[in-house]
């Protein structure tokens, strides 16, 4: 059964003003997308490919200067529906330092709900269930200067989540991570993917990230150039080196197998699928 669409792209096109030059540049042209409830998409793309703007054009920090999008059926250039859309959809930034309000973890997981009129109760129930979900809840009366960057971040979705929002984009939120802490967010949002139905739009330049989601989006001069699973994707090596990517290691690996002649799967993704593969070879062999 297919899901139904939760945020819609309709030949959304969108400049910014470079103010030295006097002239408008184009980071999005023409773009029309769509994100079913309960997905987790991916969009991979370097830097000015319009990817970030395409993350804040979700939520109406940005909206379209042609086209439209809608979010749940609402318009984002409709200013009396700002709030209903920010409740519905969440926001996580690259540092998370720049999120945390507060002096106590707890506090902070706090300030959305109280922005929201929540009651005081109903904040305590929802702070201490986000904290419980993205496995924070320990820290709850620890101070946010205090933890690592994957902590941090961690808090910071927590957030998000206390919100309760249907969705929620992350524009690049491991970027000023280190591996450890990077593997501890995407477990989270993995997890909230998966187990609670949050739809999750996710951006980000590293390919082993890009493998985890259901759906990876290419982008390239504010276009998409690749749309499907990662499987199907990562596949198309030429088109990702020709935008400035890489695809995963595993998978470069596996294509350079098979053309010394060692039939390897050309859609492994990680190291575990290619030893997988090795380990298959070497049995059949024997």
């Amino acid at each position: 059964m297919k899901m139904s669409n939760f945020i819609e792209f309709e030949n959304v096109c969108f400049a910014y003003r470079d103010e030295e030059e006097g002239t408008e540049v184009k980071v999005i042209e023409n773009l029309s997308l769509t994100v079913d409830k309960g997905d987790f998409v991916c969009v991979l793309g370097h830097n000015g490919c319009g990817k970030s703007t395409t993350a804040k054009l979700c939520n109406a920090i940005l909206v379209p200067q042609s086209g439209r999008v809608l979010v749940d059926g609402i318009d984002t250039r409709d200013e009396d529906k700002i709030n209903d859309i920010r409740k519905k959809v969440g926001m996580v930034f690259q540092n998370p330092d720049n999120q945390i309000v507060a002096t106590i973890v707890e506090d902070d997981v706090a300030f959305g709900p109280e922005n929201l009129g929540i009651s005081p109760e109903e904040i305590r129930r929802r702070v201490d269930e986000a904290l419980k979900q993205v496995e924070m809840y320990d820290f709850r009366l620890s101070e946010p200067h205090k933890l690592s960057g994957g902590q941090k971040q961690r808090v910071a979705i927590a957030g998000i989540i206390a919100m309760q929002p249907e969705c929620i984009v992350l524009d690049e939120p491991t970027a000023m991570l280190d591996p450890r802490g990077r593997r501890e967010v995407m477990k989270t949002v993995k997890m909230l993917n998966e187990k609670f139905g949050i739809t999750v739009i996710f951006i980000t330049h590293y390919m082993d990230e890009a493998v985890k989601a259901k759906r990876v989006i290419v982008m390239d001069e504010g276009k998409i150039v690749l749309d499907g699973n990662p499987r199907e994707v990562f596949t198309h090596i030429d088109t990702l080196k020709r935008v400035g990517l890489d695809v995963p290691e595993a998978t470069e690996l596996a294509m350079l197998l098979n053309k010394d002649g060692i039939k390897i799967e050309k859609d492994v993704l990680d190291i575990d699928e290619l030893l997988d593969c090795v380990i298959g070879l070497l049995e059949d062999k024997n």
